[in-house]
């Protein structure tokens, strides 16, 4: 399977159009070239910064144009942040997640962000981060701190996007993946399924993502959480064997990318997500809750893995004491380390 940069939209619906049987056994056959059939990378996510953004994403709980029941948090206390770390290390996770309801990160929130990156990278886990539109500044600065990985997602196609979201353009999601690209990080980045959007839509969007100068490292797809007091709230659900091929077409289009399973997997029964690895699906996020919204639980997701004889890409254990303490003690030595409560624990939403 050659890797492209050209696909058009009538290329990729043709894909959608195949046989079901057909394209998951294509996308198999491309999964399986590129990629250990077996192994599935988990990452584990977790909300630093929660409610009162200022966008108006039609599928988002924690806008503030919308009545929910999110409430409105305070940017984490590093210490806080680097303890759910070591505990997602300790529970499995490869990568740890960290995500803040901005429109952009303010350049006061730096230094902590900063030190989130460098805590977590001390542990041995791959970072990543989601904090809404950044400069080409703040994207050298993450990287500088050791930030593997940025995640900034297109959402939906270029052409039903103003029916998602009005206050930032596609421009600037596309100029965000440009800054971090071009400070050396990996881009996380994909889009929502389920939103009303059409067939074609779905093609555009895998077009767009397909068609960056590089292929994002990681492309997660999630499907529709629909949240109560959103505008979203009484969309149309996603057919299963409609998103499987979402994942099929975006295996076959994007071969190195690792496809992730992301917001959705509650809503989906064992069966659904067998056929999501099949169709090459090798990435997912663990743990109890993604931002604000629900996710299957690690004993749940052991249990599936070993139903399907799925072996994590790093060793699935959870560390032996010595290694539970070492992390416990880093942690330890930070909160020492640190100065008072109220240089760290701030109104980051304002």
């Amino acid at each position: 399977m050659e890797v492209r940069h050209d696909w058009t939209v009538e290329e990729v619906q043709a894909l959608f159009d195949k046989p079901f049987m057909d394209l998951v056994f294509e996308a198999q056959q491309v999964h399986r070239q590129y990629h250990e059939p077996n192994k599935v990378q988990v990452s584990t996510l977790l909300s630093i910064k929660t409610g009162a953004c200022p966008e108006d994403c039609k599928y988002c709980p924690q806008s503030a144009h919308y009545r929910t029941d999110v409430d409105r948090e305070r940017l984490l206390e590093v210490e806080r942040v680097l303890d759910a770390a070591g505990k997602a290390k300790a529970s499995g996770a490869t990568r740890f997640c960290m995500g803040a309801a901005w429109k952009n990160p303010k350049e006061r929130d730096m230094p902590y962000l900063l030190d989130m990156v460098r805590g977590v990278k001390s542990m041995g886990l791959e970072t990543c981060m989601t904090l809404g539109m950044i400069t080409g500044d703040q994207a050298n600065e993450l990287a500088d701190a050791g930030l593997d990985y940025y995640n900034h997602n297109l959402d939906t196609s270029p052409e039903y996007y103003g029916n998602i979201i009005t206050t930032r353009t596609y421009q600037d999601r596309l100029d965000t993946l440009g800054h971090v690209r071009d400070a050396g990080m990996k881009i996380c980045s994909g889009g929502i399924i389920g939103m009303g959007e059409s067939d074609r839509d779905r093609a555009a969007l895998l077009v767009e993502l397909a068609n960056l100068p590089v292929h994002p490292e990681s492309v997660p797809i999630n499907m529709l959480v629909k949240v109560k007091g959103t505008p979203l709230e009484d969309v149309d659900d996603v057919d299963p064997f409609d998103f499987v091929r979402i994942i099929a077409v975006a295996r076959i289009i994007m071969p190195l990318s690792a496809v992730r399973l992301s917001a959705g997997r509650e809503d989906m029964n064992e069966q659904m997500q067998a056929l999501c690895f099949m169709a090459g699906a090798n990435s997912v996020f663990y743990g109890c809750k993604l931002l604000t919204t629900p996710n299957p639980g690690e004993d749940k997701d052991m249990q599936l893995f070993a139903k399907l004889g799925i072996n994590r890409q790093e060793q699935a254990a959870k560390p032996d004491e010595v290694q539970e303490q070492e992390l416990l003690g880093q942690v330890a030595q930070r909160v020492a380390a640190r100065p008072g409560k109220d240089d760290l624990f701030y109104d980051a939403s304002l």
